[in-house]
């Protein structure tokens, strides 16, 4: 209960439904309280006596009570709705923005799957959960407490029925409740892992297919679905086994009342009409009871999906937002040093990714990174904007740590645009102003041409109009690498990082895109991240990684001379001196 407590706080701005909800269901409880004792009125004054004035009188009020009971009912449902939801809308907001301040590192340790699960499924169980606990919680311990008075004011000794039932129903409950718990738990991991399944298929469904691997993703997304399902059985196999023992127990009580209150009838102690009150109360209290236990499985099914979204909601950014602000220049001048810089992903580990990396990128210079996949290339340039922070020295923009730079400041002055091209579903102007909504078209349409993009928006039907399919899918490789170089130069940044971004280019577009680079009123750091050697020849500065450590850096000349590696990557991809160029 304690994980449900504590999303409450966001009741706090639809407070008005909170109260009317519970204020509604008392006003129901009342009137369902008076409904046994007019049954009682009339079969011991009317039935008995053949009054037929008193049982259509009473016959009468009885149904202006449960009408006005059905609208009370009708009133508190929708108050909890409006409250319930209205949370569940507050909730799923605060979970998102909580997603956007996360570091880097926190979404590598969540799973997408385990992240839309939360958002969606867990928030889902809470909301209604809350809803059902707004009406639930004040209907159950009033009909409950109300029931165990009235019928006891009606047969004291008849009442002892109760302290024999309630406690014995209470620990069976218990019992039940407890081993149910931790099943529901494990149903939302298993919902987590399907949820990540259908997630990485959807994702890759051209692959999947080109690889003629539908087969296997169905057997794997079969297994998930039937480890979920056994988990389901497991839960809802033992949540079912409250209905018998409460029907049980419900049956055991009547009985016992019937025999007990034949004899008080039989000798004139109790009458028939209160006999059957007795009765009704007894079925509305262990009814409550078995209501009760059914609220409470599904409080703790929900007390799961809370403690998932409270996770969520706790997670601090592993990457801290400086304390003091520094004074750092509109404009940075671009220059970038790495002093001695080692990284890792994870602290439990003792094996660096990057280990002692040591350079320095003047202004405008060009720095070309080159090395075997899993080098460390794209994890050297992703610590530039702080993406992840260093396990070991430091890396500086002219001259201030960057640890020590606002997030959103240092970002503003680097511009990256990765190998995997991530576009929305927006029109190819959104897309590509998406660091800077308000650009202009002119200076949009200027980073656009000199990604070598504009020619073929213009002849795409719509042109900057056009909208982008749900991840670019209506774009080739290429051309969703030239609107992420496009979307990130129109931010005229002082350090651009080009991660492997013109792979799926062909070598002459790409030799347009540098020397549009060069022509460019402002200069700007460049970092290129590449696998063909076309793509460094003219670097000012090329590093040369080889697991995770800079074995050599300077010119091309410089490097053919003096690396052996590099040199060895120069002539995998020349012949006869001549570059082979292969690209799309």
């Amino acid at each position: 209960m304690q994980a449900l407590l504590k999303l409450f706080k966001f009741l706090r701005p639809h407070w008005r439904f909170t109260v009317m909800a519970p204020v509604l269901m008392l006003c129901e409880v009342v009137l369902d309280l008076m409904q046994p004792r007019m049954i009682q009125r009339i079969i011991d004054y009317g039935v008995a006596r053949s009054d037929t004035q008193m049982v259509l009188g009473t016959a009468f009020l009885m149904l202006c009570f449960m009408a006005l009971s059905g609208l009370c009912g009708l009133g508190c449902g929708y108050f909890a709705v409006r409250a319930a939801y209205g949370l569940g809308g507050d909730l799923r907001a605060a979970l998102f923005r909580k997603v956007q301040t996360l570091s880097f590192g926190n979404l590598d340790n969540l799973e997408t799957g385990a992240l839309i699960t939360r958002l969606t499924s867990d928030v889902n169980k809470v909301q209604e959960m809350v809803m059902m606990m707004m009406r639930g919680m004040v209907r159950m311990p009033l009909l409950m407490v109300g029931s165990l008075v009235m019928a006891t004011v009606i047969s004291p000794r008849l009442g002892l029925i109760f302290i024999v039932i309630l406690p014995a129903l209470t620990i069976a409950l218990s019992m039940i409740i407890r081993k149910t718990f931790p099943l529901y738990r494990q149903v939302q991991e298993g919902l987590d892992g399907i949820n990540t399944v259908l997630q990485e298929n959807l994702a890759g469904v051209r692959v999947v297919k080109a690889f003629a691997r539908s087969e296997h993703e169905s057997l794997r997304f079969a297994t998930a679905n039937n480890t979920l399902i056994q988990r389901m059985t497991d839960a809802v196999r033992m949540s079912s086994r409250t209905t018998p023992v409460m029907m049980l127990t419900l049956n055991i009580g009547v009985v016992a009342a019937l025999w007990i209150g034949a004899g008080q009838v039989q000798t004139g102690g109790m009458r028939v009409g209160e006999l059957v009150a007795f009765i009704n109360y007894l079925g509305q209290a262990v009814i409550t009871l078995m209501m009760f236990s059914t609220l409470t499985i599904q409080i703790s099914t929900a007390q799961a999906s809370a403690r998932r979204v409270l996770e969520l909601l706790d997670s601090e950014p592993m990457l801290m937002t400086p304390t003091q602000k520094q004074q750092f220049p509109s404009r940075p001048s671009g220059k970038v040093v790495f002093d001695n810089v080692s990284f890792n992903y994870s602290s439990a580990s003792q094996d660096m990714v990057l280990k002692n990396i040591s350079f320095e990128a003047e202004p405008g210079q060009t720095v070309a990174i080159l090395g075997a996949t899993g080098s460390g290339k794209s994890t050297l340039v992703q610590l530039i904007p702080r993406f992840y922070d260093v396990s070991e020295g430091c890396v500086t923009l002219d001259g201030m740590d960057v640890r020590e730079i606002p997030e959103e400041e240092l970002r503003r002055h680097v511009g990256i645009a990765l190998q995997e091209s991530i576009l929305f579903s927006a029109s190819i102007k959104n897309n590509i102003r998406l660091g800077e909504p308000d650009a202009s078209m002119e200076k949009l349409t200027t980073a656009a041409r000199n990604a070598q993009a504009d020619e073929f928006i213009r002849n795409i039907p719509d042109g900057y109009e056009a909208l982008v399919g749900q991840r670019g899918v209506n774009l080739s490789g290429g051309q969703k690498q030239r609107l992420a170089i496009a979307r990130a130069l129109l931010l005229q940044p002082s350090v651009l990082i080009l991660d492997d971004s013109t792979s799926a280019v062909d070598v002459q577009t790409e030799s347009l895109i540098q020397e549009a680079l060069e022509r460019n009123s402002y200069r700007q750091t460049r970092f290129i991240v590449a696998q063909r050697i076309s793509s460094v020849l003219n670097a000012d500065k090329i590093l040369v990684l080889d697991n995770g450590e800079i074995i050599a850096q300077g010119t091309h000349y410089e490097l053919l001379e003096a690396c052996d590696v590099y040199r060895e990557i120069y002539e995998s991809q020349t012949e006869n001196g001549v570059l082979i160029y292969s690209g799309n």
